[in-house]
C-alpha cells in the first residue's frame, strides 16, 4: 500500500524512552470527535458524511451496516491524495467497495478494532506515512517530542513497530478475518533487513506480523486486483501470483531467486550484503523475477513489482473526490497537514538512486507524471477551498525538475539493471527536456485565483545543465526565496558512496544561481540538505565541508544526522562496513561523540558548536584550519572554557 492513514482511539504513551516498550505512563486521546460534541464550530452532520467513516455512526449516515475493506492507518485521517491510506480507500470506493478508516487505535484494546464491525472482505493495515521506529526514535535513539501526522503534533499516538501491533490487535478482534499490510513500514522490511532500533538483523515484518499478504510500492492497481479476487470468494491464501505483493509459502517457485537464508543474514555480513545485491538487480518491473528467502521452514515469496502507472493511471487517481481537509472530527491542527495543504503532486518515482533514499525502493525509479490537464484542474479546485488565498505552496514530487523525463529507449529500458540513471554518469536513453515542466509551470500561472505558484520540493541541480528554460521560469517567478537542493555532502569521495554528483557540480550551480538571481533582480537563496555521519564519512570530510560552506557563504540550520533506515544502501553499508556491489570496505562513524562532532562541523557558524569544532579539528590533525573555520586563534576557545568553568563554579548550589 503506499503511505499514511487516519486517527480514532489513539493511545499516547508518556515516557522518556520507549525503545523497548516499557511501562505506558499515561494515555492521551487524540480521534475525531463525533458531531454532537461539536456543535461550536457549526459542523454538521452532512460535513461528516462527506468523509469516509472513522465510526458506526458514520457508517449509519451513508446506510451501511458492513464494510467490505477496514483500513487501519496509524496516521490522522487527512482527506488528501499526500496521504496514503486515504488515496487507496476512495480508490476502492471508486470501484464500488464500502471502506472505512480506523485511525491511530488502541492496538492494546480488541475493542477499538470493533468500532466499525467486521468487514466482509479484508482490513488493510499500515504503520503511516513513516516507518513507526523513525517516527518515534532520532538519529541518536532519543525519543522524538512529535509527530507530524497525529492532532496538536503529539508524538507517541502509534506504537512501536505498528505493522506488528495492530496485525495482532486485528487478528485478536476479528479470528479468520484476512489480513494485508503496505505502507512504507511493511514494504522496507518485506525481507530480512537490519533494523538499527534493535541494532540487529530481524525478520521480514511478513513472518513477524503473521499478515496473509504483503503489499509494496504505492499498490494502487496491486490493491484493486487483490479486492476484486476476494469479492469473487477467491480464499487468500490462493492470491500468490499477483505483483507488488510478498507471501509465505512452504516451498520457493522455480523460477525464484534465492536470497541468502534470513538465519545466514543474521549471522553474517557478507551474506546479508550478497541478499541486497540479488534483491536490488530485481527492481525493474520489465525484467524481474521474484525473490525467495527462507526464513525457518517456510520462505518468503516476493514477486516482481508492480508495473509503473499511465498518466491516465495517475490522472484518475487524482481526480477522486478527495476533501483535502482533514476529518472535522479533529480539534487540533495535524502538522503534515498543514504543509502540504495547498501543494500539488506531479509525479512519482525517482532515479536519482541516492544511496540513502528508500524513494526508489518504494515508489520505483520510473518517473510517472500527470498530465498537465489533470494537475492544472486539480489548482482549479483548489481555489474553491475555503481557506485558499492564491498560493500554491509547491508543485513537484520526490525531486521536482525530473517531472515529465522518461527512458527514450523502450528496448534498453525493458533490459535496464541500473539503481539510477544519474549515477555514475547519465544515462545516454535518458530524455532530460525540459519542455513539459515548463509548459506546466507556465499553465499554472494563467490559471484563475492563482496567484503565486511556488516549487519547495528539492530539486536535481545536476539536471538543469539540460533545463535552461525550467531553471530561468524557476528563478523568474516560482522560488519563494529559498530554493532547496540537496548536495548532502561536499568532498567527492563521500558524494560518490552517496551516488550523488560530485562538488564541482554544486558550485557549478551556485554560482549560476546566484549570478541569474542577481541579474534578474531576485533576492534570493540556497538552503542545502546535508548529511552528518553518513558511511564514509570522516572528521576531515567534515572539516573540509565545513570549510566549503564557509567560503561559499552558506549556513545551513538543519543537518540530517544518517539515519539507517530499512531498505537503502546505505543502511546495508552501515551494517556490513563494505559496498555489497564491490566487496570494498567503508568506514563507517558509529560513535555518538563523534556522530556530534561532523554534525557540530557543518554548524559551523553556530556558537555552542565551538567547543567540539576545536575538539574534532584537534582529533583529526586539521588544526590548522582553525583560524579559517572560527575566525580565532588557539587560546580563545581554551580561554572561554575556562572563563565558563570559573563561572559555573561560582553559581549557588
Amino acid at each position: 500500500m503506499s503511505e499514511n492513514g487516519g486517527g480514532l482511539q489513539s493511545g499516547v504513551r508518556i515516557t522518556d524512552n520507549n525503545l523497548n516498550g516499557h511501562a505506558v505512563d499515561e494515555w492521551l486521546d487524540c480521534s475525531p470527535k463525533p458531531p454532537e460534541q461539536l456543535m461550536a464550530v457549526h459542523l454538521t452532520r452532512k460535513t461528516f458524511s462527506q468523509f469516509l467513516p472513522t465510526n458506526r455512526a458514520e457508517m449509519l449516515q451513508r446506510g451501511w451496516d458492513e464494510l467490505d475493506v477496514l483500513f487501519v492507518s496509524g496516521d490522522a485521517y487527512v482527506d488528501h491524495p499526500a496521504f496514503g491510506a486515504p488515496l487507496l480507500a476512495r480508490l476502492l470506493e471508486a470501484e464500488g467497495y464500502r471502506v472505512g478508516i480506523l485511525t491511530q487505535p488502541d492496538w492494546r484494546s480488541l475493542e477499538a478494532f470493533r468500532v466499525m464491525g467486521r468487514p466482509r472482505l479484508f482490513a488493510a493495515i499500515s504503520a503511516g506515512a513513516m516507518d513507526s521506529m523513525v517516527n518515534h526514535y532520532t538519529a541518536a535513539k532519543k525519543i522524538r517530542r512529535n509527530d507530524a501526522y497525529t492532532p496538536g503534533g503529539k508524538a507517541g499516538a502509534r506504537p512501536n513497530r505498528a505493522v506488528i501491533a495492530y496485525t495482532a490487535a486485528v487478528k485478536g478482534a476479528f479470528k479468520g478475518l484476512p489480513t494485508v499490510i503496505g505502507g512504507i513500514e511493511a514494504s522496507l522490511r518485506r525481507l530480512a533487513h537490519y533494523d538499527y532500533w534493535d541494532d540487529k538483523v530481524r525478520r521480514s515484518v511478513l513472518t513477524d506480523s503473521k499478515a496473509d499478504l504483503l503489499l509494496y510500492g504505492m499498490a494502487e492497481r496491486t490493491l484493486v486486483e487483490i479486492a476484486g479476487r476476494m469479492a469473487d470468494q477467491q480464499p487468500v491464501n490462493e492470491l500468490t501470483n499477483i505483483r507488488g505483493t510478498a507471501y509465505l509459502a512452504a516451498q520457493a517457485p522455480e523460477t525464484a531467486v534465492r536470497l541468502p537464508d534470513f538465519e545466514e543474514t543474521a549471522a553474517d555480513t557478507k551474506a546479508y550484503g550478497l541478499a541486497f545485491r540479488l534483491a536490488s538487480e530485481q527492481a525493474n518491473a520489465a525484467n524481474a523475477r521474484p525473490l525467495a528467502q527462507r526464513h525457518g521452514k517456510r520462505w518468503v515469496i516476493v514477486q516482481p513489482p508492480a508495473a509503473p502507472l499511465s498518466s491516465a493511471d495517475l490522472d484518475r487517481i487524482y481526480s477522486l473526490p478527495f476533501l483535502k481537509q482533514p476529518h472535522p472530527g479533529y480539534t487540533e491542527a495535524i502538522p503534515a497537514y498543514e504543509q502540504i495543504r495547498f501543494s500539488i503532486t506531479t509525479h512519482r518515482g525517482c532515479f536519482g538512486g541516492c544511496a540513502f533514499c528508500a524513494i526508489g525502493h518504494h515508489q520505483g525509479k520510473t518517473i510517472q507524471s500527470r498530465s498537465i490537464d489533470s494537475i492544472t484542474r486539480e489548482a482549479d479546485r483548489l481555489t474553491e477551498h475555503p481557506e485558499f488565498r492564491g498560493t500554491v505552496t509547491d508543485v513537484g514530487g520526490p525531486t521536482a525538475n525530473m517531472y515529465g523525463l522518461y527512458c527514450g529507449n523502450l528496448q534498453a529500458e525493458q533490459g535496464c539493471r541500473r539503481a539510477s540513471c544519474l549515477f555514475p554518469e547519465p544515462c545516454r536513453h535518458l530524455v532530460q527536456s525540459d519542455a513539459q515542466a515548463v509548459a506546466l509551470l507556465r499553465s499554472l500561472r494563467d490559471r484563475p485565483g492563482i496567484k503565486h505558484v511556488f516549487v519547495a520540493s528539492g530539486i536535481r541541480y545536476d539536471l538543469l545543465k539540460q533545463q535552461p528554460a525550467y531553471l530561468e521560469e524557476l528563478l523568474r517567478h516560482h522560488v519563494g526565496g529559498l530554493l532547496k537542493v540537496a548536495p548532502e555532502a561536499t568532498t567527492a569521495a563521500i558524494t560518490r558512496i552517496m551516488r550523488k554528483p560530485g562538488p564541482e557540480a554544486f558550485t557549478d550551480f551556485l554560482d549560476t544561481f546566484r549570478e541569474r538571481s542577481r541579474s534578474l533582480g531576485q533576492r534570493q537563496a540556497v538552503v542545502p540538505y546535508l548529511i552528518s555521519g553518513h558511511p564514509g564519512c570522516r572528521l576531515t570530510d567534515m572539516v573540509e565541508a565545513a570549510l566549503f560552506l564557509k567560503r561559499h557563504r552558506l549556513q545551513v540550520e538543519q543537518v540530517q544526522d544518517f539515519t539507517p533506515t530499512p531498505g537503502s544502501l546505505a543502511t546495508c553499508i552501515y551494517h556490513t562496513g563494505c559496498d555489497p556491489f564491490t566487496s570494498k570496505p567503508i568506514y563507517v562513524p558509529r560513535s555518538i561523540e563523534e556522530r556530534r562532532m561532523q554534525k557540530a562541523l557543518l554548524l559551523w557558524h553556530r556558537p555552542e558548536n565551538r567547543n567540539l569544532i576545536v575538539e574534532a579539528l584537534r582529533r583529526c590533525g586539521r588544526e590548522d584550519a582553525r583560524r579559517e573555520l572560527l575566525g580565532d586563534d588557539a587560546g580563545r576557545t581554551d580561554r572561554q572554557g575556562a572563563y565558563a568553568k570559573k563561572r559555573a563554579g561560582r553559581k549557588k548550589p
